[in-house]
């Protein structure tokens, strides 16, 4: 049986560890507060561009008589699929990371006949399916804490030029969507070809200029601020996840102290009540 030394020193580690899943719970909770207004914020966007898209696009159509709106619409045989996989970069987040990639794996499964591409935003997809000796077309680390527009940017051209090119002829985003701190959910949406259907209460824009230039201008905006958007949700995601975790952490280490204690007066008790008998079994044998 361990001594009380062993249990004083356990409880210690132990309470030194509740320290520091407290601290890292407090930093998430600071920075979830910062994402969650960015995310909040990027919403409205998003919604008002792709309403706008489908007026646009309905206007485009009404005047091209049956011809090819962009290149971005069209719609080809699913045969090599390209998945966005957003992840985090650090674990410590419960089954954020993992859950994801289950989704992909399902995804993939799902669609046997398919070749995939995968372009991994975050470090533990990257990880988890290099390990698999999937095939990635591209990684980008360190990006999905401070999403930046540049970095949008940059991985729509290269995704949009793949699709545009004939490279890939479907694109799918898995990630992780903030709902609320104890709530994410896992998305799964087709990004291209586009899909632009106009609503039948389509606001009647009148348009001055070509409607396909101006539909040829706005979707590589459009999917640049999706992928904005995915990575910013991501990350609001995280930091909800991670402060979830790390509270539960400082929990299980308040049960695990008070269950070390219990044990160690246990022993104590043990202790002093063997040292009583010596000392009573000595006095008998000293009459």
């Amino acid at each position: 049986m361990p001594s009380l030394i062993d249990f004083r020193r356990r409880i210690r580690t132990v309470k030194n560890m509740q320290q520091i899943t407290k601290a890292m719970k407090m930093v998430s909770a600071a920075k979830l507060r910062r994402a969650q207004d960015r995310v909040i914020a990027a919403r409205p966007y998003g919604a008002i561009l792709h309403q706008m898209l489908k007026d646009i696009a309905a206007a485009a159509q009404s005047s091209g008589a049956g011809e090819s709106l962009n290149a971005l619409l069209d719609v080809r045989p699913e045969k090599r699929i390209q998945i966005i996989l957003v992840t985090s970069d650090r674990g410590l987040a419960g089954a954020f990371s993992i859950n994801v990639a289950k989704a992909v794996v399902e995804f993939m499964a799902a669609n046997p006949g398919a070749e995939f591409f995968i372009e991994a935003i975050g470090r533990k997809g990257r990880d988890y399916f290099r390990r698999r000796n999937a095939r990635l077309s591209g990684e980008h680390l360190g990006i999905v804490d401070r999403a930046k527009f540049s970095d949008a940017r940059t991985i729509a051209k290269a995704v949009v030029d793949r699709y545009v090119n004939g490279e890939i002829d479907a694109v799918y985003v898995i990630g992780n969507e903030f709902k609320s701190v104890i709530s994410q959910k896992i998305v799964s949406f087709k990004l291209l070809p586009l899909t632009v259907e106009p609503d039948q209460q389509a606001i009647d824009f009148i348009i001055e200029g070509d409607a396909k230039e101006i539909l040829a201008s706005l979707l590589p905006r459009y999917i640049e601020h999706v992928f904005l958007r995915i990575m910013l949700e991501s990350a609001a995601a995280e930091h909800a996840a991670r402060m979830t975790a790390m509270d539960a952490a400082t929990n299980n280490a308040s049960d695990v102290i008070e269950g070390l204690t219990l044990h160690m007066n246990r022993v104590r008790q043990a202790s002093i009540t063997k040292e009583i008998i010596e000392v009573v079994s000595g006095a008998q044998a000293a009459e």
